[in-house]
């Protein structure tokens, strides 16, 4: 693994970099976007369909999949890819997010998490080491170890132990690691404060992982803070290396974030919103169910090469979700899926030919961010949804 990843070129007056991440399942060209399939699906699409959209790489998520259909059933089928039927480039978390999002349903130990299942209620306990064991028979191509990823508004003291307990948890989890062909890479955590996050970078790098991820970021927090956090803690990571900022997906976080000198990017956000009836486009997000486009008889986005663009007017859209027809979900999610992708690829293409600032600043200009007050209002009442529905499945 010490050839994982190649740097191509660095914009001296961002920070923002171009290179090439090697897998056993292929090149990913960065910086990238890594849709999330945490289920061993990207909702709505094909294997087919992601690769026509441009989509090099994604991501499945440990604790679904080990709760269902379990690591038995994927081994006997010959592992994720083969599961799912995507031969591209394959990542899996740890489970360490869900310690997070499922707070309410789990006890963290210096051993590790115990946790009740939201399908049934069943009681597991995952260890660094399980963690490790299931993704190893998953087979993915980037691999993470657990970690302790807490709240953004825990103190200082809360903050440091959780960090600690991460960096003695990576630690089990590299000793454990025994697929070589699999880059298992380093979490840096200390949630928004600068003298943790630059000891954790310390520390973590000290283990010469092959790849290194930010943790604990995009939990709730004020952009600007995460803006802050990744310029403060970018540069001291290893240049030669790939760096992996999780749980960012919005068309102005990746902006901001690869000028900020980050590499690969994952979230549920454009498919999410995308079930929602909320479309990206350049000018900001679009709420297709809005009266405004009922009558609407062009492409929601004219500049667009995706399916849904180039064959059905925003008017259908409109009409598809008012209606609840299945095939809205769909097209929405081909659009932002395209959306994203396209960005991604125009941002590359700009730092490679060396006018990235000025594309980045012409993108951030015409796009409409979301209120912040409205966003963070959102982010509540969705993880409130998520876990009272967890709750009632128990």
């Amino acid at each position: 693994m010490s050839h994982l990843f190649q740097l191509a070129k660095t914009c001296p007056k961002t920070g923002a970099r171009a290179g090439v991440l090697t897998t056993p399942h292929g090149p990913v060209l960065t910086p990238a976007f890594i849709p999330v399939a945490s289920q061993g699906t990207v909702k709505t699409l094909t294997p087919d369909e992601l690769r026509s959209l441009g989509v090099e790489i994604v991501l499945g998520n440990t604790y679904h999949l080990y709760l269902r259909p379990g690591v038995e059933i994927i081994k006997q089928q010959g592992g994720l890819h083969r599961f799912m039927s995507w031969d591209g480039p394959l990542v899996t978390d740890s489970g360490g997010f869900q310690v997070f999002s499922l707070a309410h349903m789990s006890q963290i130990t210096e051993d590790g998490v115990l946790f009740r299942s939201h399908l049934d209620g069943s009681e597991h306990f995952l260890t660094p080491e399980l963690a490790i064991e299931i993704q190893e028979e998953f087979g993915a191509d980037i691999i993470m170890p657990l970690d302790d990823c807490p709240p953004y508004s825990e103190d200082f003291q809360a903050m440091r132990q959780a960090m600690e307990q991460t960096h003695r948890w990576a630690e089990r989890c590299q000793r454990r690691h025994r697929r070589q062909e699999q880059a298992l890479f380093g979490i840096v955590q200390g949630g928004t404060f600068a003298q943790l996050r630059r000891q954790s970078v310390e520390f973590i790098t000290s283990l010469d992982f092959p790849g290194y991820a930010l943790g604990g970021l995009s939990v709730g927090e004020p952009k600007r803070l995460t803006y802050d956090t990744i310029a403060e803690t970018a540069p001291f990571l290893p240049v030669d290396k790939p760096r992996y900022l999780m749980g960012v997906g919005s068309p102005e976080d990746l902006m901001e974030c690869v000028a900020r000198g980050m590499d690969l990017f994952d979230s549920a956000l454009p498919t999410r919103i995308a079930r929602n009836g909320t479309l990206l486009a350049n000018e900001g997000r679009c709420n297709i169910r809005n009266a405004c486009f009922k009558n609407w008889d062009r492409a929601i986005d004219q500049n667009c090469d995706c399916y849904t663009c180039q064959t059905f007017s925003a008017a259908y859209l409109h009409h598809l979700f008012k209606c609840e027809e299945l095939l809205a979900y769909r097209l929405a999610t081909i659009h932002n899926v395209r959306f994203i992708t396209r960005l991604m690829a125009g941002i590359r293409r700009s730092i490679l030919e060396d006018n990235f600032p000025s594309f980045n600043d012409a993108f951030l200009a015409g796009y409409q961010r979301t209120d912040e007050e409205v966003r963070t209002g959102q982010k509540r009442k969705w993880l409130e949804r998520q876990r009272k529905r967890q709750l009632w499945q128990v």
